[in-house]
């Protein structure tokens, strides 16, 4: 029996290609090599199928199947599972920037177990932790919650010994094997990729695989319609049924040829597990962390040598060093950012939306490009009759009432066009049409005919000519049903079928085909002899009545779903696997600007470079297979895009990893929800919007933090550079440094309940370390002008320029120092006007206030002797107000000129 040899990555890609593009080259050569042996298999017939895998049409004895269990393996695909509490809660912890207070509280340690600073920092970083890891570990537990399994069983033929006979057993899926031959009835999932062998009927629903809207014919074996015409996509043959689709219609048998990993759906998901790649979170947050890590490794060491130096006591200096190292660093970084994606979170999941990984939240509100499905998104994932038409294209209430006589009286299972035929005629008329018509015969619907016809009799009830009569209606393809008409309804009147009035009929289906509507004909004979029963051979003869031209209806409110992304600066592209006529239409519908379709098959002749410039000018992309759909949103990231990925079909799996944000719905397939990174609980457009707007806050808030804090500890460093250099005593001691980052950083938890203003929520937004650190050089040494004014202040004024007298000196310079730190939040965390054109969220405003008071109270307070403060004098507090207001004024005019020159601020 051949089975599939999987490549190892190592011939798949050279080692010098990254992790990510090696998994990429794993699928796509895998998924490969599946298709072209499905392909094989699909050309060659039925008993071959069964030769392949030593079985025969009997199915499998009990005991062939429990070996071939055993050398298989479950009926399973690789899928991801979360890491175990303990894994999750150790990668919590890992960031670069909770490596550096680590480090730091192990030196503070080291020098003194008792100082503060040491719990203050592993405080600071064990809450950043823990809360990064509950937040992500109960989003975890609730996507789980999210799978549903239809069904846990599927109906085989096993046979009790060689020579008994084959009774059809339910087995659960895991345990079918290559081998057994498999039943199928309409709401059957297909557990593993079977070639059929006998079918009726038989209708498949692809979407999870292919993106295709309508449910799929198979071959009908009764018309000797085997299916094996030329093929490389095993989704498109169709004497196959692959795992992951389902049965809509119709019975078959099928021996499977493959399990678990050696399927189509399989060969997708061998590639989905492991390691992730790093999205635009994951690589802001490293640039930043490693900005400010570069800017205190330069300052410290300086710090350092000026005040060992001058000061001549180098065990101080070290001290010192390390106290500057910790006021540099925000050291409470890690613990807002977790509290802001926590916060986030929260927020979103009061929207129905389950975030699975923290990090999403700011790569949605990063998101600048969103590739998304069509069905269930701008589409109502539903079949419609949108029109019925005459011969000449115009709608015709005639041609509505023949359709729904002939999908009202059928007795076979409804397909969703009859049902939607049905659904477009009111409860009344259904009333009429009972009293009107009763039923005499039916011939039933093959994929052969691809139509079907009923024979009804007028009723002799009805007064009027024709009681009594026997109307054959048909309803199918139109090329079949055409082939039938001699004649036409034109205008009430039946003319005959000339070829110049075939080829104009047929240019009406045409057209309707090409506006991405699926067309079928309806046609009626009056029989002239009535009778009990009839057959195919009475389908001749016909009168063409006119089309019924079915879609999936755009959503309500997709077009100003659509019309809110782009406005906040998102641009939508359309990445499907139905075909471009339908994608064309349905983007057109919704106000998609459609230009030229790009095909998948095309992609395929491109190199990366060609598909980079293809993707930034393309919207829509049709006949898109997965490993296409993945490498389309490589492209565009490639493109400096930051780029979400909204699917739930098997098919989206791989572009769902991929994407910087993965989107899946609560009903996709189960390995769609575990590639995604959120889940939304309703499929649409509009919840979307709204996280984006949620994203964008939450990444404000976290920058704001970012900015305001690295600039002010740029500032006072400066300013303690300058002091070291000119002051013969410590500008502050350094447990004083670490009371004022601590009172500053408790005023700061209060950032991820602040509002952002309207202007900021307009446009994606994202990391940019370069930014931050010319923010810092810009904005910090403002700060600096001040504290200088506050030491001249302090040594002049108030004479404090002595070692006797340095406990007021620093007493000042720390009011001064935290007071400005605090207020300046509200200089910083917008480009406009504070308090008059946008004032902060009362959390903030109420621990600014807190902040400040401590500030004031410090010195005066019972701590005050222990801490090393002295009481200020009064006269102290004029000279701070002016120095208060000079430093928020010229911030102001900083601000006004800072953004005109960089346009933009946060």
């Amino acid at each position: 029996m051949t089975m599939l040899t999987p490549r190892t990555p190592a011939k798949l890609a050279p080692p010098g290609r990254s992790r990510r593009e090696r998994k990429a080259a794993e699928l796509e050569s895998r998924t490969r090599l599946v298709g072209e042996r499905l392909a094989g298999i699909s050309a060659g017939p039925g008993v071959r199928a069964l030769q392949s895998v030593d079985a025969s049409p009997g199915g499998l004895t009990r005991a062939e199947a429990a070996l071939r269990l055993e050398r298989h393996g479950a009926n399973v695909v690789a899928h991801e599972r979360a890491p175990r509490w303990y894994v999750q809660l150790a990668k919590a912890f890992w960031n670069p920037f909770i490596a550096v207070l680590v480090l730091l509280a192990a030196v503070m340690y080291g020098q003194d177990p008792a100082d503060p600073g040491v719990v203050i920092l592993s405080v600071m970083v064990g809450i950043s932790g823990l809360l990064r890891f509950w937040q992500e570990f109960r989003s975890g537990r609730a996507a789980d919650a999210l799978k549903r399994l239809v069904t846990t069983t599927c109906a085989v033929r096993r046979r009790a010994g060689s020579g008994s006979v084959p009774t059809t057993v339910e087995v659960p899926m895991d345990q079918v094997v290559p081998g057994d031959v498999v039943k199928l009835a309409a709401g059957d999932l297909v557990p593993a990729d079977l070639r059929l062998l006998t079918a009726k009927d038989l209708m498949i629903g692809q979407a999870a695989l292919s993106g295709e809207s309508l449910p799929v014919a198979k071959a009908d074996t009764r018309a000797q319609d085997l299916g094996r015409q030329a093929t490389t996509d095993p989704v498109e043959a169709d004497n196959l049924a692959l795992m992951g689709t389902s049965v809509t219609s119709g019975t078959a048998t099928g021996v499977v040829v493959a399990t678990g990993a050696d399927t189509w759906f399989g060969s997708m998901a061998g590639s989905l597990v492991g390691e992730r790649p790093q999205t635009n979170f994951d690589t802001g947050v490293r640039r930043v962390s490693l900005l400010l890590i570069r800017f205190m490794l330069v300052m410290v060491p300086v710090v350092f040598m000026i005040n060992g130096l001058t000061k001549g006591d180098w065990d101080e200096a070290f001290l010192f060093g390390i106290a500057v190292a910790v006021g540099l660093t925000p050291e409470m970084l890690p613990m807002v950012v977790s509290a802001n994606l926590a916060r986030g979170a929260v927020a979103m999941s009061r929207r129905k939306v389950v975030v699975k990984r923290l990090g999403a939240i700011q790569n949605l509100g990063a998101m600048d490009v969103l590739c998304t499905d069509k069905t269930g998104t701008l589409t109502e994932d539903r079949i419609v009759l949108d029109r019925y038409l005459d011969v000449h294209g115009e709608e015709d209430g005639e041609v509505l009432e023949y359709g729904y006589l002939n999908a009202h009286f059928q007795t076979g299972l409804r397909n969703l066009m009859d049902q939607a035929v049905i659904d477009r005629v009111g409860e009344a008329e259904e009333v009429v049409v009972d009293t009107r018509f009763s039923m005499v015969d039916e011939i039933p619907f093959d994929f052969a005919r691809r139509r079907m016809s009923v024979v009804l009799a007028r009723n002799p009830l009805v007064d009027g000519p024709g009681s009594g009569e026997h109307v054959m209606i048909t309803k199918g393809a139109v090329e079949e049903v055409l082939d039938l008409c001699t004649h036409m309804t034109d205008r009430g009147e039946t003319v005959e079928l000339t070829e110049r009035l075939r080829w104009h009929v047929t240019r009406i289906a045409e057209d309707n085909n090409r506006r991405g509507l699926r067309v079928l004909a309806v046609a009626t004979r009056t029989v002239d002899t009535p009778r009990e029963t009839y057959s195919v051979a009475d389908e001749d003869g016909l009168t063409l009545v006119g089309f019924l031209a079915f879609l999936d209806p755009p959503k309500a409110d997709a077009a100003r779903a659509l019309e809110g992304l782009a406005d906040k600066g998102i641009t939508v592209k359309v990445v499907t696997g139905d075909n471009e006529l339908v994608a064309a239409r349905v983007c057109a519908d919704v106000g998609l600007d459609v230009g030229t379709v790009a095909l998948g098959p095309e992609t395929d002749a491109l190199d990366d470079a060609e598909l980079r410039a293809l993707a930034a000018r393309t919207t829509v992309f049709a006949k898109v297979n997965p490993v296409q759909k993945a490498r389309i949103v490589r492209a565009l990231q490639a493109g400096g895009h930051t780029v979400g990925f909204l699917g739930d079909g098997i098919n989206d799996a791989a572009a769902l990893r991929d994407a910087d944000v993965g989107i899946s719905v609560d009903t996709a397939v189960d390995i769609a929800k575990e590639s995604a990174d959120i889940i939304l609980l309703e499929k649409g457009l509009t919840v979307l919007e709204q996280g984006v707007l949620q994203g964008r806050t939450t990444f404000g808030n976290t920058i704001k933090y970012i900015k305001m804090t690295a600039s002010s500890n740029f500032g006072n460093v400066f300013s303690v550079l300058v002091a070291s250099a000119f002051i013969p005593f410590q500008p502050m001691l350094a447990i004083m440094l670490l009371v004022q980052n601590l009172v500053y950083d408790i005023a700061q938890l209060a950032t991820p309940w602040d509002r952002m203003d309207e202007e900021y929520l307009r446009e994606p937004r994202n990391w940019d370390a370069r930014g931050i650190g010319r923010f810092m050089v810009t904005i910090g040494p403002i700060s600096s002008i001040f504290d200088i004014a506050m030491f001249l202040i302090m040594w002049h004024v108030f004479a404090a320029n002595s070692e006797a007298s340095q406990s007021l000196f620093q007493s000042g310079w720390f009011v001064e120092g935290l007071l400005s730190q605090t207020l300046i939040v509200h200089m910083i965390r917008t480009r406009k006007i504070p308090f008059v054109q946008s004032r902060a969220s009362w959390p903030v405003m109420v621990m600014t206030v807190l902040a400040v008071l401590t500030g004031l109270w410090l010195p005066f307070s019972p701590l005050a002797s222990s801490l090393g403060f002295t009481a200020l004098p009064a006269g102290y507090f004029p000279w701070l107000i002016g120095v208060l207001l000079a430093y928020c004024t010229l911030t102001q005019f900083v601000k006004t000129w800072y953004v005109r020159r960089f346009g933009t601020w946060l």
